[in-house]
């Protein structure tokens, strides 16, 4: 499968998101400011910005084009706004689910640890990122991984402090979470227009 090896903080600045929405704390040394005048760039096309924002989130969540469209066709069969639909989707993805209850310290770690087998969805073994969970929905680290230096750390005073959105709940001494309810579009902290997204799947 085809990936973006471009440096994330790079590819980041040309979507004008922050890298913390990737997971990447802090600036990286390399990164300097190339527009110390604050001069703006060309104005983008309407296509350009309708691109932008899809490239936007398919980068976050780290989708390829033909799952995103399925996405999307998704999002627009089901009731209510097919752009809130559609953050919705991606925001269920196991990886996201991953991350967010801070298992991983980014999706693509996430969707690395899911791939190989370490996670459990209702007590069963579910190696698909993109499976999606629902309210109920108790995710765990799979019993044989628990002794791994990756998942020890994440338990006892020593572990990491993280902040779970209000959708999910985190067990911290069990390297465990539950879905408490459906995602909407205000637990989702990406600065996306999807409305834009849906003007260019429309046309």
């Amino acid at each position: 499968m085809a990936k973006n090896m471009q440096p994330i903080v790079k590819r980041c600045r040309a979507l004008g998101i922050s890298p913390a929405a990737m997971g990447y704390a802090g600036k990286s040394k390399q990164e300097s400011n190339r527009n110390p005048g604050g001069q703006m760039r060309k104005k983008k096309s309407e296509y350009a910005l309708q691109l932008t924002e899809k490239q936007k989130v398919k980068f976050v969540y780290g989708i390829m084009e033909k799952q995103f469209r399925s996405y999307y066709e998704k999002a627009a069969r089901m009731p209510g706004k097919t752009g809130d639909n559609l953050l919705v989707l991606v925001e269920r993805r196991l990886d996201n689910a991953v991350y967010r209850l801070g298992f991983a310290n980014t999706r693509r770690e996430a969707r690395q640890l899911v791939g190989h087998g370490h996670f459990t969805v209702n007590g069963q073994r579910v190696d698909i990122p993109s499976y999606l969970v629902k309210a109920g929905d108790v995710i765990e680290v799979k019993e044989s991984s628990r002794s791994s230096a990756k998942f020890k750390r994440l338990t006892g005073e020593d572990a990491p402090t993280v902040l779970v959105p209000k959708w999910l709940e985190r067990d911290k001494n069990a390297l465990k979470g539950t879905v408490l309810q459906m995602p909407t579009r205000e637990d989702i902290d990406l600065p996306v227009e999807e409305h834009l997204i849906v003007e260019l799947y429309s046309k």
